[in-house]
């Protein structure tokens, strides 16, 4: 008789599956196995496991994620990695029905993302391009504020996450760069344009890193990413960008908690998308695998519209 495999082999097979059929990234990855390892401990509490649960065994689950204080949305995450779990156990046999099929998930909104407007991205660039031009030519700290000047112009030019933005190798800053490739969630590569003002924001922070004396560069001297540092990864940190993000919304007089790297991805998906731009076309710049993703954003199209048709249909009030 064939033993039945644990629940721990049956999680490492899900996410083999996930990593070489979808190209899920590291941090999915590690996200299901922490949601799948709790359900796991849950179920073996009561001699259970993934293989004998049924229905009411998975919605005893979500209760007992409500009652430990868990969010809706943090529920709902569960139950979806759950589905997938089960919906991968029934194709691959080791069940023959699919216990998570009619469980319904918390009501809940989905919550638009933060958006900053046109004119506070503005401020914030006005302000960083200021702060370039008042420090000494050869002071670190000139490089310091170039460097964010440059990581603004481009993330707000590209719409990157900010993992792909601190992680751009040098060879992105060609001069002649207008396109550059970026390697996404998944390992995936895509082409993302540059415009003019994020162009010359880098070829402006190089030069200002090559003008610096010899003792003060020899430490990232050669180095293969765009945002070199001293760190274990060799490259500026999310953490040491999103810092520096906050202080200069302070300098710009807006407030540090609405802005983030995250933010400001937000903000270039929002204002394109107001300003005509198609949604499949932001999925593509954004890295979306899923249009649903981007679907988010509607509410701008939907105000749009809106806007188009109380100015320009003949018979709107006038």
């Amino acid at each position: 008789m064939r033993t039945k495999p644990s629940d721990a082999r049956l999680i490492t097979l899900f996410l083999d599956m996930l990593a070489a059929e979808q190209g899920a990234g590291d941090n999915t990855l590690q996200a299901y196995r922490r949601d799948l390892t709790d359900f796991s401990e849950f179920l073996g509490h009561a001699g259970q496991t993934f293989v004998a649960a049924d229905t009411q065994r998975l919605r005893d689950y979500l209760a007992d994620l409500d009652t430990r204080g868990f969010k809706s949305s943090s529920v709902a995450r569960r139950l979806s990695a759950m589905r997938h779990l089960y919906r991968f156990l029934l194709n691959e046999r080791v069940r023959s029905d699919d216990p998570a099929a009619i469980l319904s998930g918390p009501k809940r909104g989905r919550g638009l993302p933060k958006v900053l407007s046109i004119s506070d991205v503005d401020r914030m660039l006005t302000r960083a391009r200021e702060l370039a031009q008042a420090s000494d030519p050869s002071s670190l700290q000139r490089l310091r504020a170039l460097r964010l000047y440059c990581l603004l112009e481009v993330l707000y030019a590209t719409g990157l996450r900010v993992s792909e933005l601190v992680s751009l190798p040098l060879s992105a800053s060609r001069r002649d760069a207008r396109m550059i490739v970026v390697r996404g969630k998944g390992d995936k590569e895509r082409l993302v344009p540059l415009n003019d003002a994020s162009r010359q924001a880098m070829a402006d922070y190089l030069a200002a890193m090559q003008a610096l004396p010899a003792s003060k560069k020899k430490s990232v001297a050669g180095s293969k990413w765009l945002f070199p540092s001293f760190g274990e990864s060799g490259h500026l940190t999310r953490q040491h960008f999103a810092r520096d993000l906050k202080e200069l919304a302070a300098a710009a007089g807006l407030a540090p908690r609405l802005v983030s790297p995250h933010v400001l991805r937000h903000a270039f998906a929002s204002h394109l998308l107001h300003n005509g731009a198609d949604l499949r076309i932001v999925q593509t710049l954004l890295g979306h695998t899923d249009i649903s993703t981007t679907q988010i954003y509607t509410h701008v199209v939907e105000e749009r519209l809106k806007s188009l048709v109380r100015d320009l249909h003949p018979l709107a009030e006038k």
